[in-house]
């Protein structure tokens, strides 16, 4: 499982011209599942990135965790983290997980950042989104965990 964290002044995402998730200050995520992706790697990425200090203090230092700055995270599915572009002109996307397990390892993700209390707006699997984000920083950091591989 990967996951592609931007630190956003704010996010919205949008499905058939219908916001579907909307957030201010905190992480938007792009969350992409391997095909050997286990619930183990959804929780513990989940709890890597509640207890992620990449807010800055008062001194400017990046010292701050979400939950202390009152962020909120929006989660965006993202198949295409897996794209494998060694061969050829067009991506393959084998090591992506099929829909249906992507999705249920997708949902107990966002469940396990809820527990970890977080509050988490997402835009809807398998569908075809815009989303907009203002970075904050910018800060991008990547995430990864394959139990399975």
């Amino acid at each position: 499982m990967k996951v592609l964290l931007q630190k956003v002044k704010r996010a919205y995402v949008t499905v058939n011209g219908k916001k579907t998730g909307e957030i201010e200050k905190g992480y938007c995520l792009l969350v992409g599942i391997h095909k050997n992706s286990t619930e183990e790697d959804a929780k513990y990425l989940a709890k890597k990135i509640s207890e992620a200090r990449l807010f800055e203090d008062e001194n400017d230092k990046i010292n701050l965790g979400i939950k202390d700055v009152s962020g909120e995270i929006l989660s965006i599915s993202q198949f295409t983290l897996y794209a494998n572009t060694k061969k050829g002109k067009r991506p393959s996307f084998t090591d992506a997980a099929e829909p249906s397990k992507a999705k249920e390892l997708y949902i107990k993700f966002n469940q396990f950042l809820e527990e970890n209390s977080l509050t988490v707006k997402t835009g809807i699997f398998q569908e075809h989104m815009e989303v907009n984000i203002v970075n904050d920083g910018p800060m991008t950091v990547e995430y990864e965990k394959l139990t399975g591989k």
